[in-house]
């Protein structure tokens, strides 16, 4: 197409000329290595969280990692995140951001897309351990204009870093309803090279008839330090099998999913970076477990991206920030069909930073093709910040998000649900203002008022009646049918406090309430849209204790929305209580995970119970720093 031809022309002209840029390179530089929280999401370049103008939660996984079952655990302390899990063991979790739908919310890994073209059901089914992370970032609110399609209600990047050590951990645990869990990390550190191999492996039984599960992950990293920058190289690997009992109807069904993964980054000068990733999924369904050959899907998609950004100084600490990038993604089903798609971007954002000012601001464009006759889509940002004193600072942003249907959105077909080929891209126009407020070393306050309008929300309605104007003409008596939606607006506040009373404790409350409105949907019911909490509150309380013992206390209270006409499934609020002791020094570490310690029966998906109360226990062998 000429838009590729276009893209593939600016491409060259822009790498002919950082390659004038990186003619003459200083030495080698060491590996830089994580020692403040700098924020990448909603900024040109990384910047210190608290000079962040957009809002940003930071959330460490280091030293956390014997205190938690997955990495989608850890983004529970963000009470503006919604995790919808079908279960234990980190397996099928959607991920709501203020009241968005789950397929709203982009998933990324390092900067590189993880969101799934077949389904976002596949969005958190992470390619990468938990023990290779670092931290996780979200970004609340649209980010389209730095981060691309998908980016409506906010963004989450899973990041690693070079290890600053070397170090051998092995660990070994079980619990409840037959569960067991291994992980292995090795990680070596040199001063201009690095590497870290990851893998873990755990299972279950099931705490209920068809929800056993097996999860398996591998990756390697290698960071190396060159007189033309630094070279990341990634690699990783899943396994995932699970009953799938209830998960998509009343039904004993059963899923795997295989995931392979592939990035390189290259820092061409002090100034330049150039990217690509690669990602290949498989997903195979039976509908009936019992009974494989009535129905059965199998799918095979395949993405790849690729990016080029070039910062330039501008007047003292502002940088003005161009990029290209491309991707693409296809589809090879049973089920679904054959089919493949691209998209080409450029974007650009002037960061203008004063130094020794008070105030910063940021201003963004980014124009966005795509392949297939779905036309472009133009996504600006503004978002500025003002530090009224040292410890107080006001903020303000807004922006526009897109998303493109997936294949299953617009090609899928089963019993239960039927697809819609003439979908329409969904887009949203959002903003938010806020305050963050550092009265002390010991105190850290946040508030934030956000509003988000949406246009041509995708979602799958059905109803007991036909026929309907809100529905397809070839959609079926209680068949989930999927349709664009006009008129959905969502408006809250969050806000978070962080603690410290005493020397070794911690302290953090969040909260998050949505306030909704919808257009008249004449009796339908809605499987995704409307699924959301209306108040979202997380308290987490860190005690560390004699003989490096931590106690980990965290209570989530969360109120769904009800639809009318739904059952009152989770109708009045309900509290999830977990806990966690770990030795967090010396060789041998032992730990101790309890959860749903309040044996809450709730769900988090209509239909799909959650388990209850469990204990698991286990040690972790640490050699080295």
């Amino acid at each position: 197409m000429q838009f590729m031809r276009t893209l593939r022309r600016s491409v060259c002209l822009l790498m002919a000329a950082c390659a004038q840029l990186t003619s003459a390179q200083a030495p080698p530089i060491q590996l830089p290595h994580p020692t403040e929280n700098l924020v990448v999401l909603g900024s040109a370049v990384p910047v210190p969280l608290a000079e962040s103008s957009a809002a940003v939660v930071v959330l460490p996984v280091e030293g956390k990692t014997l205190t938690l079952e997955s990495p989608q655990e850890l983004l529970r302390q963000d009470s503006s995140v919604f995790l919808e899990e079908r279960g234990a063991g980190g397996g099928q979790a959607d991920l709501v951001l203020r009241g968005g739908s789950f397929e709203q919310a982009l998933v990324l890994l390092n900067g590189f897309r993880i969101d799934d073209s077949q389904t976002a059901h596949h969005n958190l089914d992470l390619p990468v351990p938990l023990d290779a992370m670092d931290s996780i970032e979200v970004l609340h609110g649209a980010g389209s204009t730095l981060h691309g399609a998908d980016a409506l209600s906010g963004v989450v990047d899973f990041l690693t870093a070079a290890p600053s050590a070397n170090s051998l951990r092995l660990r070994a645990g079980g619990g409840s309803f037959g569960e067991n869990e291994e992980s292995l990390l090795a990680a070596l550190a040199r001063s201009r090279w690095s590497s870290r191999l990851t893998a873990n492996r755990n299972f279950s039984t099931g705490f209920m008839p068809d929800r056993d599960y097996r999860n398996e992950d591998a990756s390697s990293e290698s960071w190396v330090s060159s007189r033309l920058g630094i070279s990341d190289l990634l690699f990783a690997a899943s396994d995932r099998s699970f009953g799938a009992n209830q998960f998509y109807g009343p039904y004993n069904s059963w899923e795997r999913t295989k995931g392979w993964f592939a990035s390189g980054r290259q820092e061409l000068g002090s100034r330049t970076v150039a990217a690509f990733g690669y990602r290949r999924h498989t997903d195979e369904f039976v509908l009936l477990r019992n009974a494989p050959s009535v129905y059965e899907n199998n799918h095979i998609d395949g993405s790849w991206q690729a990016s080029l950004r070039h910062t330039l100084p501008v007047a003292n600490s502002s940088v003005f920030l161009f990029g290209l990038e491309s991707d693409g993604d296809s589809i090879h089903s049973n089920n679904l069909g054959i089919h493949a798609r691209n998209r080409g971007a450029g974007y650009v954002d002037l960061d203008l930073r004063p130094a020794k000012s008070r105030w910063n601001l940021s201003a963004g464009l980014r124009e966005e093709l795509f392949s297939g006759g779905l036309q472009s889509a133009f996504a600006p940002h503004l978002a500025g910040s003002l530090r009224l004193t040292n410890q107080l600072k006001l903020r303000a942003s807004g922006g526009y998000g897109f998303r493109l249907p997936t294949y299953t959105d617009l090609y899928y077909s089963d019993p239960a649900t039927i697809g819609n080929p003439n979908l329409k891209p969904e887009s949203a126009w959002s903003g938010e203002a806020g305050a963050d407020w550092v009265p002390s070393s010991r105190l850290t306050l946040s508030a934030t008022g956000f509003y988000n309008r949406q246009h041509d929300t995708i979602d799958y309605l059905r109803t007991a009646k036909l026929p309907n104007p809100l529905l397809p003409a070839d959609c079926i008596v209680n068949t989930w049918c999927a349709v664009n939606l006009n008129g959905l607006r969502f408006a809250g506040a969050e806000a978070s406090a962080t603690l410290v009373p005493a020397k070794g404790q911690k302290v953090q409350l969040a909260w998050t309430g949505v306030i909704g409105a919808q257009p008249p949907l004449n009796g339908l019911q809605s499987e995704y849209a409307l699924n959301y909490p209306v108040e979202n509150l997380r308290a987490t309380w860190t005690v560390a204790l004699k003989h490096a013992l931590t106690v980990t206390n965290s209570v989530a209270l969360t109120k769904a929305y009800q639809q009318p006409g739904n059952p009152p499934w989770n109708a009045n609020p309900y509290p999830v209580w977990n806990a966690a002791v770990t030795r967090d020094a010396g060789k041998l570490r032992p730990y101790l995970r309890l959860a749903n310690l309040s044996n809450t029966g709730y769900q988090e998906i209509n239909g799909v119970n959650m388990q209850g109360r469990s204990i698991t226990g286990g040690i972790s062998l640490w050699l080295g720093r």
